[in-house]
């Protein structure tokens, strides 16, 4: 395994991730009645095809 093109590739996926999954979040809070909550519950949940990976990070989002 090349490390240095492992790594700058996982950076690409990742920022890829970041940006776009902001975008979402930040267009379903505009469209979407919220009522009076102070934050939105999130999960991501990463996979991997053909391994066992299923990686799962939970939180909230302050949107008040």
């Amino acid at each position: 395994m090349d490390n240095e093109n492992f790594n700058m590739s996982m950076r690409k996926f990742l920022k890829q991730v970041g940006v776009t999954s902001q975008q979402e979040i930040e267009a379903t809070v505009r469209e979407t009645d919220l009522g009076d909550a102070p934050t939105l519950k999130v999960k991501m949940v990463l996979t991997a095809e053909g391994t066992g990976l299923n990686h799962v990070v939970t939180g909230e989002i302050d949107v008040g």
